[in-house]
């Protein structure tokens, strides 16, 4: 059978992040899949006597691993497969260099977040001009500082920078928002592992290559972000036997 191209691949949460067996999964189509590579081996035993080459060989364990890339991050791919957790519908983001220019009294800006969220921390201030980093500092800021209040969002700056251009960051977060999807980084205990079952797809000429793999783990998910190409997710798992002690199958038709 001649195979082309990457085909499909669809994982199938079936353990949770605590172990637990999911019911109703819903599958996860990992979406603009640039290449898969499958890779079972096995350890070979060898029984020398006094000559150069074996008189005896067996298979000793054995491994399947495997490697995708995706140009769709998605939040599936994150919650379900590598976190084996559910996302919340919460909103925690950024703001980045918001332009403004101090005012001649009371010297202060407010932040705004959008959709009006609440402010959560500040992540800096810079002179617009020059680009300099302002200080931060607790009150009565001088020329070249600001101080902040948390609650409120509220920027004070020094009289002596009134009328200066400024650029300032911060953290925000929206507790009820339908369009987000927050997945939390927990600290769980060594052990518990989310599992999926995957399956990949080729068609080629009127052929078919179907492969499933029963259990799998995600080892590694990376994000190589580049300055001047999309981001491409790397994904590498490994499988293993599931509960009835099969491991998958492979079907050509």
């Amino acid at each position: 059978m001649i195979l082309f191209g990457a085909g499909k691949l669809i994982a199938i949460p079936t353990f949770d992040a605590l172990g637990a067996p999911i019911s109703n999964a819903a599958p996860v189509v990992v979406g603009i899949l640039q290449d898969v590579s499958v890779d079972i081996s096995f350890e070979g035993k060898q029984l020398y006597g006094e000559r150069q080459f074996p008189v005896a060989i067996g298979r000793g364990k054995g491994k399947i691993a495997w490697k995708a890339k995706s140009g769709d991050f998605s939040g599936g791919l994150l919650g379900s497969l590598l976190l084996g957790a559910t996302p919340t519908k919460v909103r925690k983001a950024a703001v980045v260099d918001v332009a403004a220019v101090i005012p001649a009294t009371p010297f202060t800006i407010t932040a705004d977040p959008p959709d009006e969220g609440a402010f959560v921390a500040d992540l800096g201030v810079s002179n617009g001009s020059t680009g300099a980093p302002l200080r931060r500092v607790g009150a009565s800021p001088a020329t070249g500082e600001y101080s902040v209040n948390p609650a409120t969002g509220v920027y004070t700056f020094a009289a002596a920078d009134t009328l200066k251009p400024v650029l300032y960051s911060y953290e925000y977060q929206i507790a009820d928002d339908v369009s987000s999807s927050l997945h939390t980084l927990t600290n769980n205990l060594m052990g518990y592992t989310p599992a999926f079952a995957a399956l990949f797809y080729n068609q080629y000429q009127g052929k078919t290559n179907v492969m499933k793999l029963n259990n799998n783990v995600v080892g590694k998910l990376s994000l190589p972000f580049k300055n001047d190409d999309f981001t491409l997710t790397d994904i590498d798992a490994d499988a293993s036997a599931d509960a009835a002690n099969q491991v998958g199958y492979i079907c050509q038709y």
